[in-house]
């Protein structure tokens, strides 16, 4: 299949289409030269593990990940036709709530480790919260979860404490479970495919051959070689939407009020008896 073929996958768009439109590679100087210096990074430094950035750098982008993703998921969960779509499968949204919960945490014990957030006001595509086709939704939350996976297997390479790789490998345990749990969702709404951040349409059913069932997460690296190019990555989830952008101008701000994502009372909760 070519993967630059928007019409051989309906419902999805190739890697050329939807990393121009998501603007996910694509920032211009502007945004991302200054996002890399909020994170303490070189613009222009070679992309190599030599220029890896600092402890700090790395776990102040993990906790701006973290932000972002809990938006998302409370988004999801408070606006999405795909999360009402999903009432006849109560684990499903149990799932969802779940996430947001888990990357809450995620949030408060990074920032318990010292580190500072570059973002809490956030932007999506113009239709993540309404596209009752779904496809954006789903798409959006696989791609920023396969971004957030190869951010925390940078952080486990390139921290230089043991604790903190141990708690970038044990939060990167969980972000490939969200991922996983995306895909099942994109099943449940009937969807055939999804397509994350490696802009290939990949199947929800995934036999032994099929290209996404995965022996090992991807790290993406001819893009990441370093937490700064996961920064530059997330630039258009933080930066107001140039005209024309597919992103819509709505800003989502993080909640810092303690326990928001925690301590609402969900509809379903995770228990002993959910798959």
């Amino acid at each position: 299949m070519d993967s630059d073929d928007m019409t051989s996958v309906p419902g999805t768009t190739g890697r050329r289409a939807f990393v121009s439109r998501m603007g996910i590679f694509g920032l211009g100087a502007v945004s991302s030269a200054g996002l890399l210096a909020a994170c303490g990074a070189d613009a222009t430094a070679p992309k190599s593990k030599a220029s890896a950035t600092s402890d700090q750098d790395i776990i102040n982008a993990a906790a701006t990940a973290e932000a972002l993703a809990s938006v998302m998921y409370d988004n999801i969960i408070k606006s999405s036709p795909a999360y009402a779509a999903l009432n006849s499968n109560l684990n499903d949204q149990a799932y969802l709530v779940a996430g947001r919960e888990q990357e809450a945490i995620h949030y408060a014990t990074l920032v318990g480790a010292g580190a500072v957030p570059l973002a809490q006001t956030f932007y999506f595509p113009a239709t993540m919260f309404t596209d009752t086709t779904f496809v954006t939704t789903v798409n959006t939350l696989i791609t920023l979860e396969d971004a957030f996976i190869a951010a925390y297997l940078i952080g486990i390479r390139d921290l230089s404490t043991d604790s903190l790789k141990e708690l970038a490998g044990q939060i990167m345990g969980v972000e490939a479970e969200h991922r996983a749990f995306a895909r099942v969702i994109a099943s449940d709404l009937g969807l055939t495919s999804t397509t994350g951040l490696s802009g290939v349409a990949e199947s929800v059913v995934a036999p032994m051959h099929a290209a996404n069932n995965l022996a090992f997460e991807r790290t993406f690296s001819s893009s990441f070689k370093t937490i700064a190019d996961v920064v530059t990555a997330l630039g258009p989830f933080v930066t107001p939407p140039a005209s024309g952008s597919s992103f819509g101008t709505t800003a989502y701000a993080f909640n810092t009020t303690a326990g928001y994502y925690t301590s609402e009372t969900p509809t379903v909760t995770l228990d002993d008896t959910t798959p």
